[in-house]
């Protein structure tokens, strides 16, 4: 049986994964605003992993005995100035997912909860490959800078992205 302690701050993540996807529509919605239809896709692509990591959440909790609580997200922000903006905030709001994963790690371990830090192994090298893969994306937007030519290659590499669902969704 899982801590209330470790419940309560899984169904955080739930609510914190569940607004980062939230996060990543609103942006791929300024995408579509301003005809860039593949960094909307990347941004999709995005949101639909987001979802996949809060039902890995969702499932382990319930698989434990815990009890699942969904918690009011707040609107994301949905007004950028440019493409680069969006980037550098994206790859802010990573980092803060790492910590609030680091965090959740520290507590598992502080209570002893082996399952919970295996588990939590999985999202510790997500979130590697996330921060590398938005601060990729970064760099090459300051690289083009405002060049039409490079904003367009761009756009056509990253609408190339594809979700590719786990077998499965459960931790």
């Amino acid at each position: 049986m899982i801590s209330k302690k470790l419940q309560d701050a899984i169904n955080e993540q739930i609510k914190w994964e569940l607004f980062s996807a939230y996060l990543y529509k609103a942006m791929a919605g300024y995408f579509y605003h301003i005809d860039m239809p593949g960094f909307a896709n990347w941004m999709n692509v995005q949101a639909l992993e987001e979802g996949v990591h809060a039902d890995k959440f969702f499932h382990y909790l319930c698989d434990v005995g815990g009890r699942t609580q969904l918690l009011a997200i707040e609107a994301p922000k949905n007004d950028f100035k440019s493409p680069l903006e969006v980037f550098e905030y994206s790859l802010q709001h990573e980092r803060e997912v790492t910590r609030r994963i680091n965090e959740l790690m520290t507590l598992a371990k502080e209570e002893k909860d082996h399952a919970l830090e295996i588990m939590l192994q999985w999202f510790v090298n997500e979130q590697v490959e996330e921060e590398t893969s938005f601060g990729q994306v970064l760099a090459d937007l300051k690289l083009v800078k405002d060049d039409g030519r490079g904003l367009l290659m761009l756009n056509r590499e990253l609408g190339a992205r594809t979700f590719v669902p786990p077998a499965t969704t459960a931790a």
